[in-house]
């Protein structure tokens, strides 16, 4: 990410701590819409990227095509995001989508597990081959996989996570389902202010031993974990965590593969 893009984005995100009007639903649907709107248009796209474009034009630009189409808060979310400078095209795409996000989770109801089904259904995408090629696949119509997404999830998760999956798999910018859940849900988890703490396990953990790991981490860490654990076999012993880009690997199957390369040395 380079300094624009992290400069834009976190005055982005301020602007959804003070900007008018609620943060509801149709907010964070109406930033997905608008993201993808803008993604299939080069035009539309290139010039509201242009780093040597007058924020002025770009905001007027926002007005014409999105006044009408998206709630108020929406439309000047839209309005700042575009307004800043960007390192790139698809930086712009993402802090959109990172708003959206945003706004979606601030409109669920307390207590809703967005990251919970979010992983929910990663788990479900990925032990189905054909299911994950239907989602992912480039000659998928967007509209077909929206459908798929609502046929499979309709009424089962929250309507944000609903709406969540349903704007992933129509806008996915080149990454795999897996990696697109996994994003949403640590943006989801950060705006509650928490950190996803993936687990992963040879064998099921107990309750307390879940809880000594989970508050040595966030001990560790300084922040509170939302632990989502995945069990696998194949780690034969021991856990494996992914709190953002660190890994801690105490696993017994990665202990016995840095054995073995020490003794072919």
């Amino acid at each position: 990410m380079g300094s624009a893009t992290r400069e834009a984005l976190a005055t982005a995100r301020a602007a959804l701590s003070v900007a008018g009007g609620p943060t509801d639903l149709a907010t964070g649907e109406s930033l997905f819409n608008a993201g993808r709107v803008i993604g299939r248009s080069s035009q539309l796209l290139a010039a509201l990227a242009d780093p040597a474009a007058e924020p002025t034009a770009k905001t007027t630009l926002v007005r014409a095509v999105f006044g009408k189409s998206v709630t108020p808060k929406a439309l000047a979310l839209l309005e700042a995001a575009a307004s800043q400078r960007w390192s790139s095209h698809d930086d712009l795409l993402a802090g959109i989508e990172d708003l959206g996000l945003r706004a979606t989770a601030i409109s669920a109801p307390a207590g809703t597990a967005i990251e919970a089904e979010l992983f929910g259904f990663g788990a479900t995408v990925s032990s189905d081959a054909e299911l994950e090629l239907a989602l992912v696949s480039k000659l998928g119509k967007p509209d077909a996989k929206a459908g798929l997404v609502e046929a499979l999830l309709a009424g089962k998760v929250s309507g944000q996570t609903l709406a969540i999956v349903r704007h992933l798999v129509q806008q996915p910018r080149g990454r795999r389902i897996g990696e697109l859940l996994r994003h949403a849900a640590s943006v989801v988890a950060d705006q509650s202010g928490t950190t996803i703490a993936t687990i992963i396990s040879a064998a099921a953990l107990s309750t307390a031993q879940l809880g000594r790991l989970t508050t040595s981490l966030g001990e560790r860490y300084g922040r509170e974990l939302t632990v989502h654990l995945v069990i696998d076999e194949s780690l034969v012993g021991g856990v494996r965590v992914q709190i953002g880009q660190d890994i801690i690997d105490g696993s017994i199957a990665t202990r016995l593969a840095d054995l073995r390369l020490q003794l072919v040395r």
